[in-house]
């Protein structure tokens, strides 16, 4: 039997990169869907490339009413979750100086915020034995040139997940994290850089890297996963690390 035959999931951030290849993933295991999105051509390509067996909204991560919203979406279509894979997250490299009050705002909101009043929404639809997920970063640990709000962020997502798993067990409900590293996604490639500097980042990185590369989003997909399949039902408040080994050249 496939691994998620007839569960009901909700992804967050899934028209794309990471959360687009764990949809194809999850559909192929037998899942049944509903996925969220920001823009209105990828959110039109995704159900188109899901089908009728899943549903993608548009949905903004940041805002209660919209997430209130959402959740009454997945109650309506599906009664109750059995998986909330929560996978939605900005980045915005910027010097210390320029980081405007509007602009923390939007990523504290998103990144963290977002999360905490998605899993508080979502509560009441989660079936005993239902998996939460949510994507950190390897920047919750290691120091970002230019990325220290977005690295706060996660540390403080991160951080959500370890209080709440012993909340959340309580209920029969795990609540686990993935961290994923240098991964070859579209929005790291939409980084507002010019290509030239685009190109050396990537490069010194993959150099740094032990596995002298980027991961792919198929293979964070594949921890998602086993943390929302029954093989993982004695993790509870762990972060997955998915880094190829550079924190471990990045951390003394």
């Amino acid at each position: 039997m496939k691994k998620l035959h007839e569960k009901n999931i909700l992804i967050t951030g899934g028209t794309s990169g990471i959360g687009l290849a764990t949809a194809r993933l999850f559909k192929n295991e037998g899942a049944r869907l509903l996925v969220t999105g920001r823009d209105n051509d990828r959110i039109e390509a995704t159900q188109r490339e899901l089908g009728s067996d899943a549903l993608v909204v548009q949905s903004e991560a940041a805002n209660l009413s919209s997430i209130q919203h959402l959740i009454a979406q997945a109650k309506h279509r599906f009664t109750t979750l059995d998986v909330l894979f929560l996978n939605t997250g900005v980045a915005s490299p910027t010097p210390l100086g320029k980081v405007s009050e509007s602009a923390f705002d939007e990523m504290v909101d998103i990144n963290f915020k977002g999360i905490f009043f998605a899993i508080q929404e979502a509560l009441p639809l989660l079936n005993k034995g239902a998996s939460i997920i949510v994507t950190t970063s390897i920047a919750n640990k290691t120091g970002t040139p230019l990325c220290s709000l977005y690295g706060a962020t996660k540390a403080a997502t991160r951080s959500l997940v370890q209080s709440l798993s012993l909340d959340l067990i309580q209920k029969g409900i795990r609540i686990n994290a993935i961290s994923p590293g240098p991964i070859d996604t579209e929005g790291f490639n939409r980084l507002p850089v010019p290509a030239e500097v685009l190109k050396n980042i990537k490069d010194d990185i993959a150099n740094r890297s032990p596995s002298r590369r980027f991961g792919t989003s198929d293979e964070v997909a594949k921890v998602a996963l086993f943390l929302a399949s029954d093989d993982s039902s004695y993790i509870v408040g762990e972060e997955i690390v998915v880094d190829g080994g550079i924190t471990h050249v990045c951390l003394p």
